[in-house]
């Protein structure tokens, strides 16, 4: 059995690259590009020992990426697995008669085990910490009653409740996991805690079911059970119900969910709960890539109410996100908006501004870290206050900018470099070894170059004039960034057929004569060429297909 390869470990692009054809290139494609790389390398048209060695090291590179593409059983390997997938013990017991479709079943077959065995070590830790802080002495401020006190002349801020709460999964089987979960309270010097152990047995594809068992000094010993079922492709139901033992007796509840697909981005919530809060709850959500809208309706004891929330997403690289909602019901009315944004690789903050009747003036920050979370509840005043409205808002963003500027900024940039640098270190042999290659491949198409310029002159062709790759810094704000760039000219003329040079869609690093001058960093193509006795530019990104000549990259004479 061949063991799945880590996702850092694949490489698809080298043997593209270097016979430069599409990833879905014909056999016809594939022995073209082979036969003229045979013709530029074969060891016996060099006569020097240097040269002739070089040459039989690329030959036999070149001839190992088409033995590899060319066989379709290795070829689906290579495509998922990469060149250490070829090396992998095991798959010559894989019979050469099974197909491209079913090398990648059995690879698709050896990543689920490898996923049992994640499952069996990993316990997915989650959890929560909520600091509420009491704030209104800085807006509802009496001013006659603290005036004679010591210390009357600041304003008091305090912390007066606290929640924290944690849970990790222990996975027992690939089927059954059992959850145990504890969370501590504290409000006004008054608080408790309470241990929860649930266990859940996956049935089938189609649901789940879980008992839970849990004891505390807040609520009493609990026992309950939750079963989840899809009912058809686009329909589920889940059901919960429960028993609260307590000095006054035991409290039964239950809560049902159906939930229906209404369209691709359309879910559609009917939810029933029954005991000492009982309600009715309808609600339909719609989260597409820009936006989230949240609409819902309440009728119960002893809150109903209506809210509807929107949500704008920005397609950024920081994921930022705004949102406002409105919620009104018998116990008044709230409005809220904020935003978050992610600030670095696994954080996102988000402060969001609550105001209502008879709630008064709130500011909510909350931190997302990997699997736990910070939040920090600030009341500000119970009133309708302009200033504590003014301040709730500006106040966060005038911070967060700040912040951002001063420590995050500089942070995640030291971190990327720190990276970077790693990545160099690491890759530096293999750099050096590429490097090699590269200036030997060149020495080898000098003969095949000067063939293919006398030509293309003749017919007033394309001719390579000049031919850059790697990192070009073209922005004034980064003008003290050193360029760094390879002279790429003889193997982009190398790769001249009748007046046409075509690169495909993938990296150029594995093109012959090439390799990484700068690695972990954007890297483009610049090309200046003649064609039919005309001047031409072209500056290509990294990956990207490129075909000339063309009539967009003529420069014009007055440039």
């Amino acid at each position: 059995m061949a063991p799945a390869l880590e996702d850092d470990e694949i490489d698809n692009n080298d043997y593209y690259s270097l016979l430069n054809v599409r990833r879905e290139a014909t056999q016809e494609e594939l022995k073209g590009s082979y036969r003229r790389l045979c013709m530029l390398y074969h060891p016996d048209k060099h006569r020097d020992p240097e040269l002739k060695r070089q040459a039989e090291q690329l030959f036999n590179l070149v001839h190992q990426a088409y033995k590899v593409l060319s066989d379709p059983q290795l070829r689906a390997i290579y495509d998922i697995y990469g060149k250490r997938g070829l090396d992998v013990e095991g798959w010559e017991v894989v019979e050469r008669k099974r197909t491209p479709v079913e090398i990648r079943e059995e690879f698709e077959r050896l990543q689920r085990e490898r996923e049992e065995r994640r499952l069996q070590q990993r316990t997915n830790p989650k959890g929560m910490i909520s600091v509420g802080v009491d704030a209104t002495d800085l807006f509802d401020r009496y001013e006659e009653d603290y005036d004679d006190l010591p210390g009357g002349g600041f304003s008091h801020v305090e912390i007066n409740k606290m929640h924290i709460s944690q849970s990790i999964e222990a996975p027992l089987t690939t089927t059954d996991t059992a959850v145990l979960s504890g969370s501590l309270s504290t409000h006004n010097g008054n608080g408790g805690g309470n241990i929860n152990l649930a266990l859940r047995r996956v049935t089938s594809a189609k649901g789940w079911g879980e008992v839970e068992f849990g004891a505390g000094d807040t609520h009493g010993p609990l026992l309950g059970m939750k079963i989840f079922r899809n009912l058809t492709a686009r329909c589920f139901v889940t059901a919960q119900c429960g028993l609260q033992f307590s000095s006054r007796g035991v409290r039964p509840g239950c809560t049902t969910v159906l939930a229906r697909h209404l369209d691709k981005n359309t879910m559609g919530y009917l939810q029933w709960r029954w005991g000492t809060q009982s309600s009715m709850n309808t609600s339909i959500i719609r989260d597409t890539k820009t936006s989230h809208f949240t609409f819902a309706i309440q009728l119960g004891i002893p809150h109903s109410f209506m809210m509807m929330s929107y949500q704008y997403k920005f397609q950024d690289d920081d994921q930022t996100k705004v949102k406002g909602s409105i919620k009104s019901g018998f116990f008044g009315t709230v409005v809220e908006y904020g935003a978050e944004r992610k600030i670095s690789r696994h954080s996102v903050l988000g402060a969001t501004v609550s105001v209502g009747v008879p709630q008064g003036v709130s500011l909510k920050i909350k931190l997302n870290r990997a699997s736990q979370t910070y939040f920090f509840p600030i009341h500000l005043t119970d009133q309708l206050l302009p200033s504590a409205v003014f301040y709730a808002t500006v106040g966060p963003l005038l911070f967060y900018l700040a912040i951002q500027r001063l420590i995050i900024r500089p942070y995640v940039h030291l971190q990327q470099e720190q990276d970077l640098e790693k990545h160099r270190e690491s890759s530096a042999s293999d750099i050096a070894r590429k490097r090699q290659e590269a200036e030997s491949a060149v020495l080898l198409m000098q003969e095949s170059v000067r063939r293919i310029i006398e030509t293309e002159e003749s017919r007033m062709g394309l001719i390579i004039l000049n031919a850059w790759y790697g990192k070009f810094v073209t922005d004034n704000s980064r003008r003290h960034e050193r360029a760094k760039v390879i002279d790429v000219s003889v193997p982009l003329q190398c790769l001249v057929k009748d007046s046409k040079l075509i690169l495909t869609e993938a990296t150029k690093t594995g093109l012959p004569g090439f390799y990484d001058p700068c690695v972990g960093e954007e890297k483009s193509l610049k090309v200046l060429y003649q064609f039919r006795g005309v001047m031409h530019q072209v500056l290509s990104p990294d990956g990207e297909a490129l075909r000339i000549p063309k009539q967009s990259h003529r420069i014009d004479a007055d440039t």
